[in-house]
């Protein structure tokens, strides 16, 4: 049997990821996760830039890994870890826009679905409708951790959408459920989670507000999303 070489766009050796992954968006945000929460990191990729690193919270190895920023990039690095590498969860943390005017920054939002008019998972799976919804399992341990550490969250409805820039509101273009928020990416990772029978789940700060025009500064954006890491990285560890 030949020896596995990684992906185009993974080095990693078998063995060197988890089975639980946590992926942002930002390859430094996931830099910083490691190095500021995990025992030993080790750097498993550095291909394109999309940094990942293997270690321990709390005694329990995880592995934390970018997935770069949109549904094809997701849908590449997230397909890849569960289809290669034998990953089983995998949690999204990252950032969203709000739709809703009582929604502040920092906020933390669970994503229980997520909406889409993106051709992926119809053009890859051939499945059908514009709603993708992430593992109930993995959401519910997100929720009850979020309880445990005090803290609060909303869940409900998100838009994955292809376009950051974009004149698309909730009024001119009407959809039959009431989002929260926008973000990029989720509708992909449960996707690829649901055809290749793995679990994945997302977990969100709100960073903007399109309805309030506020808005987050980069290093904010990089940095200081912690109460949403803590989360993920105590859920990760009952996987």
């Amino acid at each position: 049997m030949a020896e596995f070489k990684g992906t185009p766009h993974n080095h990693a050796k078998l063995g060197d990821i988890a089975k639980t992954v946590l992926m942002p968006g930002d390859p430094l945000r996931a830099k910083y996760v490691a190095e500021t929460f995990l025992e030993d990191p080790k750097c498993f990729n550095t291909v394109r830039g999309m940094l990942g690193y293997t270690g321990k919270y709390k005694g329990k190895e995880i592995s934390i890994m970018a997935h770069g920023m949109g549904i094809p990039s997701i849908g590449i690095y997230s397909y890849e870890l569960y289809k290669f590498y034998d990953v089983e969860n995998i949690i999204r943390f990252g950032t969203a826009g709000a739709f809703k005017p009582e929604m502040d920054l920092f906020d933390i939002l669970l994503v229980e679905h997520a909406y889409s008019k993106s051709t992926y998972a119809k053009a890859a799976y051939g499945y059908e409708g514009d709603v993708m919804d992430p593992s109930p399992e993995l959401n519910e341990v997100l929720a009850a951790t979020a309880e445990e550490l005090g803290k609060k969250y909303w869940k409900g409805y998100v838009h994955s959408s292809d376009n950051f820039y974009s004149d698309f509101t909730i009024e001119r273009e009407p959809v039959p459920y009431d989002l929260l928020a926008a973000e990029m990416e989720a509708f992909a990772l449960f996707a690829n989670a649901r055809h290749l029978g793995k679990k994945a789940a997302c977990i969100l700060t709100i960073s903007d507000s399109i309805v309030n025009h506020l808005e987050t500064t980069p290093e904010q954006r990089q940095t200081g999303f912690t109460e949403m890491m803590e989360v993920a990285l105590n859920a990760a560890i009952k996987l």
